[in-house]
């Protein structure tokens, strides 16, 4: 369950208007909330690193509901998903075809059609390596064992104006599929203007936070954080410095 957009806006405009501390325009709490919540997600990795360390050391919560490493990995479930790359002839590689960013590259699965047909784990290496690799004819890549690296486009692909991720693969596949984390959507509190000149709340028009609804008290408590600076209060920004600090390391012990 994702995080409503609505509630997180109005829990911080009266928490800063409590006790006249300022306000935030919708403008200002966007740009926040994109930030945040880009904050909150790539958190995840280090803190999964650190927290896959204790599992290795018997160190970790191992019960049902308090396994905090299987929380971590839970709260990526909505980034991963599978993706189709198309081929691009004119920069010789696979791209992804949408304007959805990928974060990381998971499991790449090569495709060679024909009897029989594989369907193969691709080893993702570097440019270097790739290089060293494809010469030798001891260690050449087949269609059990391609390998890949990735790159950037150097030719403009439609619909994208600036340059891509691509996947060079060897032997080149007849289709390629790749387990990948998406980065969050954007979020947007939008509104209407009101007979006042007062912003009312559009829910059609509005984008909720993509992460997951545990994370609401840390998007709240980082985003008045960031709104003590837009006005001016330090301590604002000192009591949501504190919070922010105790949900991290309750989370982390």
């Amino acid at each position: 369950m994702a995080v409503n957009i609505n509630t997180v806006y109005t829990t911080v405009l009266y928490i800063l208007n409590k006790e006249q501390r300022g306000y935030i325009t919708p403008s200002e709490f966007n740009s926040l909330a994109v930030q945040v919540q880009n904050e909150i997600f790539e958190s995840y990795f280090p803190n999964g690193n650190q927290l896959n360390r204790q599992n290795q050391n018997n160190t970790q919560n191992d019960t049902e509901f308090f396994n905090m490493f299987k929380d971590t990995a839970y709260k990526l479930y909505p980034f991963e998903r599978d993706a189709s790359f198309t081929y691009n002839t004119i920069n010789g590689g696979w791209y992804f075809n949408n304007l959805n960013l990928i974060f990381k590259i998971g499991e790449i699965i090569s495709t060679y059609n024909g009897q029989p047909q594989n369907n193969s784990i691709t080893q993702l290496v570097s440019k270097k390596d790739f290089d060293k690799i494809t010469r030798s004819k001891l260690t050449a890549p087949t269609k059990k064992y391609p390998i890949a690296f990735t790159t950037q486009s150097t030719s403009n692909i439609t619909p994208f104006s600036n340059s891509v991720l691509l996947l060079k693969v060897d032997p080149l596949p007849d289709s390629l599929n790749v387990n990948c984390v998406f980065k969050p959507t954007d979020p947007q509190w939008g509104f209407t203007p009101g007979a006042m000149g007062q912003y009312i709340y559009s829910p059609a028009t509005s984008v909720d936070f993509e992460l997951d609804i545990s994370e609401q008290t840390n998007l709240i408590t980082n985003i008045l954080k960031y709104a003590g600076v837009v006005v001016n209060d330090a301590t604002v920004i000192q009591v949501a410095e504190q919070e922010a600090k105790s949900v991290e390391i309750n989370t982390k012990s």
